[in-house]
């Protein structure tokens, strides 16, 4: 019998489960909203238990949204930590998983798992080192270094960077739960709609909103860039489906950097160095696919 995987996006608003090999070869796919723990589990775990194809299922890979304990010599390994999402706090999402279907289960960060499937798969193919970024009701960032996904302490935790924010042009205060203001607090989805009042996917392209998303966006990326040198910088999320806010901070980030970083895929081609995702909406399911055949 030929080997198959499981990839599970484990998502704030929802989770995403294939089986299958990779963006070309998707056997069977569900989608369902997040709720508590114990439903949304019992959900994945019928998902995989459920699956009749004359294939193995070998191993199963989860992208999580985070914060996640990664440490695995951490008796807490593989547990969604301090997260703001209702009820999920200290929940063990790699040990129900694992013991419930009895197979090798691989986890990581959502927007490191989209990451990996970028740079195996997507826009990211053959360079190894590049940032995925999702902007969307949170911000989050995950990156390859030398092909490597990036560890350390804890986990990249892109969206919680700090950017000058000028009080007398913007008074908002930020939604971050943990340091207002941050990139996250200031420009994420979330932030959009509590400081206009509105979903962002219902204003209008003449908005003010999308230039001060822009130069939030622009500020945050252009410090990534000076920290880590990525080879692409990727951006995902609802958000950068609006194709002039894409334009806008491609702009804003050439304007800031200021000739700095002396390297023509900024100066001359940022059109092709900040991107979205080559594997659209799958770039999360699909790294987990990669995780489990990481990991078998």
């Amino acid at each position: 019998m030929e080997k198959v995987y499981g990839g599970i996006e484990a998502g704030g608003t929802k989770f995403v489960c294939v089986i299958g090999m990779g963006p070309d070869d998707i056997r069977a796919e569900t989608v369902f909203p997040t709720t508590t723990p114990e439903e949304t589990i019992k959900q994945v775990v019928g998902f995989f238990n459920s699956y009749s194809g004359s294939d193995l299922l070998s191993a199963v890979g989860i992208a999580s949204f985070g914060p996640l304990n990664l440490d695995s010599n951490s008796p807490e390994y593989g547990y969604i930590t301090h997260t703001p999402k209702p009820g999920w706090e200290h929940t063990d999402i790699l040990g129900i998983v694992k013991s419930a279907l009895s197979l090798p289960v691989a986890i990581d960060t959502d927007v490191n798992g989209a990451a990996l499937a970028e740079y195996l798969w997507g826009a990211g193919k053959g360079i190894d080192s590049l940032i995925y970024m999702t902007i969307g009701t949170g911000i989050g960032g995950g990156g390859m270094v030398n092909g490597g996904l990036i560890h350390g302490l804890v986990h990249p935790e892109m969206g919680h960077i700090r950017i000058p924010h000028d009080r007398e042009k913007d008074p908002f205060e930020g939604c971050c739960p943990y340091h207002g203001d941050c990139l996250e607090g200031l420009a994420s989805g979330k932030a959009v709609e509590v400081r206009w009042g509105t979903p962002a996917e219902e204003l209008p392209e003449d908005h003010p909103a999308w230039e001060l998303e822009a130069h939030y966006l622009a500020l945050g990326i252009g410090n990534i860039i000076c920290t880590l040198s990525p080879g692409k910088f990727i951006t995902g999320g609802g958000l950068m489906k609006n194709p002039s806010l894409l334009l806008k901070v491609r702009e804003k980030t050439i304007e800031y950097l200021n000739g700095y970083i002396d390297s023509s895929k900024i100066t001359e081609d940022i059109e092709n160095y900040i991107v979205t995702p080559g594997l659209g909406d799958y770039s999360g399911v699909l790294g987990a696919v990669a995780l489990a055949r990481m990991n078998d």
